[in-house]
């Protein structure tokens, strides 16, 4: 077994492996992405995780494979996984239905390629141009492209189509296909070349609407395929499940204590983690488009080997399609994908925010670490899991919702919120001397339908008033984010009910009890609660007001900096009574007027809060869309800054909070429907979401580093020096005088470039240059050795970096 794996390390990054007459064989990586119908591979996806390694496994199953190679496939599995200590999570994928954390690996697009081992097909790694092959691309955000007939019968008007000759590639968009999808497919094409041909290929692109804008390039397809037929047929929509379907969840116990598989139901969703015990192996279906195996770190070792075959006796006893992805996860080491389909995923021995956890015995004790607001712009990852732009010392504005048009509020009054209200909070900061907006929306629990309308409505208004630059945050009483409440200072207080309005107060409650939470100015708010004895909380402060004076209860659990926090916040309610007497009171040492006051005495909560329990979820990108009338959610697994388009909507979801990140090319039905669309994905969530879930509305080129802190090497220049698909199309150069290949000939030797010493390349004027060398190719004509000298790396390895970074170090170098 070690040979066979001996390609295995704990460094982080793919390895692919196909099966040939039952044995496995790697695969090079030029040929990643690849895969033939006819074959089995094994993919091992490695990464790094602070401390310590984990491991994917995915066995892939071509559409033509046999079914000696599928069985040796699974069994392969099998034994990569005792190899690496049955940590890894495994993933069944068939072709045509791969999970997204497999589409996630290829950048670039998969494509599946005719035939197989059995019919001699080879990967190979040198650079082949003996080539004449149709590729059908599908896909926005990962392409997958198919090898069909090379014909006009395969062609249709809603995709885009590669015909690769080898030399020449030439990209056909159809009418009906979108601008997404026609750059996906150039990305392809130039993959293709730079990975396969060493860079020397050239590529052509034909708009399918302007045909007759690309004679020439139409003359090479008619030369392959003929006559282009008047009348081609309209695309097939791609597959896609609805959100609805995948909300179904049920859970089911599998078990062979006497020799039998028996699979018995324990729960329908929402579902709850403590469902799952360490000493058996679970089912959980999502609504049949999904199969989760989780194999406790308890159960016997022969059930833990058997999961992957017993989801695939259960997909056959329920008639699923034999196509239906499975993904075996393991006690301790589940997928972000399985734990959000839980109520709530915790981990033992976390702890939230900047702070440590140390055990003593059972009881873990938490030391704070004192919030660093420098860190959040130069370390975007910190503010991100910190969820705080800066410590709150910017500049605030607030206004209340009042007859539907907005009031500004008196800045004495700022931090107050009635639970009958409607408030915008225009908070502004400065990032490098520019000003940056974040604009919250707070809505009271007992505001009317029209005030809550009025509120969004005039929160857009606002925002285009600030050029729609502002980051829109939509927070629902009590669900306030940690940086809201560090606006305020710690002097951040909620009524229940009433308003702020003058002379529309009604009067005041003689007793209110309010509960005083947190334990500095950046995470501190007082909430009012009823009050009654029941209220009481063992590990809080609560103020205790009455028309005598203020009552400080002090909590058995609670700590000094809560206390001294809660005497400021006293300060502030007690302003208003007639004699502001504050007396602090000891939890058990309370004299007979506070239960009194309280309506006598109750039991409540005294158990100790060890600490704040941390919810385990790693954060993931959608793209939504209920164009169809039906709501559609297609994860992006392995998310970059790349994979925000700008004519999209995205959602990022980091479970506490959601952003919706909107394009400045979205269509405006997408802009209007984006809070709709995020509130839809709540409701539909498996994992029985927390409807009030913080909305955070970011437009393009104005994310704050709460967001951009999610994406690994965020860049910040992007938006103005990205390509957009018109001007990589000009890049590739449309307009170069044309090569018409006819049918018969297939292009077989590559230009040969005569080379020429540095001095007389370099810096040189075109009128300047040895006769022959095209101006944008004077690197070509550099021996090996000089080329090296130059530039530091081969002649293979330049061309396989994107075009961009070619053309910045030929500027450098003074070859441009």
């Amino acid at each position: 077994m070690e040979y066979t794996f001996r390609a295995v390390t704990n460094k982080p990054g793919i390895i692919i492996w196909r099966v040939e007459k039952m044995e496995l064989v790697q695969v090079p990586e030029k040929s990643f992405g690849n895969f033939y119908e006819g074959d089995c591979y094994i993919l091992l996806f490695t990464q790094k995780l602070k401390s310590s390694v984990s491991y994917n496994i995915h066995y892939w199953i071509g559409s033509e494979s046999s079914q000696d190679e599928q069985g040796a496939a699974a069994v392969y599995t099998i034994q990569l996984d005792d190899f690496l200590g049955s940590s890894p999570i495994q993933y069944r994928e068939v072709q045509n239905y791969e999970s997204d954390t497999f589409k996630g690996y290829f950048k670039n697009g998969i494509i599946y390629k005719s035939g197989g081992v059995a019919s001699g097909m080879r990967h190979t790694e040198t650079n082949s141009y003996d080539i004449q092959r149709l590729l059908h691309v599908k896909g926005k955000k990962r392409v997958i492209a198919k090898e069909v007939e090379v014909s006009w019968k395969s062609f249709n008007l809603g995709d885009v189509f590669l015909l690769d000759l080898g030399k020449t590639i030439v990209q056909w968009n159809g009418p009906k296909s979108n601008n997404q999808e026609r750059l996906k497919g150039m990305v392809l094409a130039k993959d293709i070349r730079d990975r396969e041909r060493g860079g020397r290929a050239e590529i052509r692109v034909i708009e399918g609407d302007a045909e007759s804008s690309s004679p020439q390039n139409m003359e090479v397809l008619k030369n392959i395929l003929g006559e282009r037929p008047s009348d081609l047929p309209d695309g097939m929509p791609d597959e896609t499940v609805d959100q609805e379907v995948k909300s179904k969840l049920t859970l089911y116990c599998v078990s062979d204590a006497d020799g039998q598989m028996k699979v018995t139901e324990i729960g329908t969703n929402p579902l709850v983690q403590d469902l799952l015990s360490h000493e058996d192996c679970f089912i959980l279906d999502q609504g049949g488009c999904k199969i989760f195996v989780w194999k406790g770190k308890k159960a016997n070792k022969e059930e833990r080997k058997a999961a992957m075959s017993r989801a695939l006796d259960f997909i056959k006893a329920n008639n699923y399609p034999m196509t239906t992805n499975v993904e075996s996860v393991n006690d301790g080491g589940e997928s972000a994908l399985f734990k959000q389909l839980f109520q709530k995923w915790t981990v033992k021995d976390q702890t939230k925010g900047l702070g440590k956890v140390n055990t003593r015995g059972k009881i873990a004790h938490i030391t704070q670490e004192k919030f660093d607001a420098s860190l959040m712009h130069s370390m975007p990852e910190v503010a991100a899991q910190e969820r705080m732009v800066d410590n709150g010392g910017g500049q605030v504005e607030v206004w209340r919702v009042e007859d539907l048009e907005l009031a500004p509020v008196d800045p004495a009054g700022y931090g107050y919120f009635y639970g009958g209200d409607c408030y915008l909070i225009l908070y502004t900061y400065l990032v490098n001397n520019k000003k940056c907006y974040l604009l919250y929306m707070w809505q009271g629990r007992h505001a009317t339908q029209d005030e809550l309308a009025a509120s969004a409505f005039q929160a857009v208004a606002l925002d285009q008033k600030y050029n729609d630059e502002p980051v829109q945050v939509r927070v629902t009483m009590g669900k306030e984010p940690r940086h809201f409440m560090a606006i305020f200072k710690g002097k951040m207080v909620i009524f229940e009910g009433g308003t702020s309005r003058s002379g529309c107060s009604d009067p005041e409650p003689p007793v209110r009890l309010f509960q005083v939470r947190g334990s500095d100015q950046l995470n501190t708010k007082t909430i009012e609660v009823p009050a009654l004895a029941s209220s009481l909380n063992s590990n809080d402060v609560f103020l205790l007001k009455s028309q005598v004076g203020i009552y400080l209860w002090c909590g058995k659990g609670s700590s000094g900096d809560e206390r001294a926090m809660a005497k400021e916040v006293s300060s502030v309610i007690g302003a208003g009574s007639e004699r502001g007497i504050e007396e602090i009171v000891a939890e058990g040492q309370e004299p007979v007027e506070f239960w009194e006051l309280l309506g006598g005495k109750a039991p409540y909560a005294n158990d100790k809060r060890l600490q704040q329990v941390v919810l385990d979820h790693e954060p993931r990108l959608f793209e939504c869309s209920n164009k169809t009338g039906r709501f559609i959610v297609s994860e992006v697994a392995q998310f970059t800054q790349d994979d925000l388009s700008e004519d999209d909507v995205m959602l990022l979801d980091t479970w506490d909070q959601l952003f919706l990140w909107i394009g400045k090319e979205a269509n405006e039905v997408e802009r209007k429907e984006a809070v709709v669309t995020s509130q839809d994905y709540l409701r539909t969530h498996p994992g029985n979401r927390d409807p009030d879930t913080p909305i955070v509305l970011i437009k393009q080129g104005f994310e704050p580093p709460t967001f951009t802190g999610w994406f690994a090497a965020w860049d910040p220049l992007k938006w103005s020096g990205g390509k957009s698909y018109e001007e990589l199309k000009k890049e590739l150069g449309e307009d170069l005088t044309p090569i018409v290949v006819q049918a018969e000939e297939r292009p077989e030797t590559e230009k040969i470039y005569q080379s020429f010493p540095p001095d007389m390349l370099i810096n040189k004027e075109p009128g300047e240059l040895p006769e022959g060398v095209v101006p944008s190719e004077k690197e070509k004509h550099l021996s090996d050795p000089d080329f090296a000298s130059i530039f530091g790396m081969t002649k293979d390895n330049f061309t396989s970096l994107p075009q961009w970074r070619q053309l910045n170090l030929k500027k450098k170098k003074g070859l441009f």
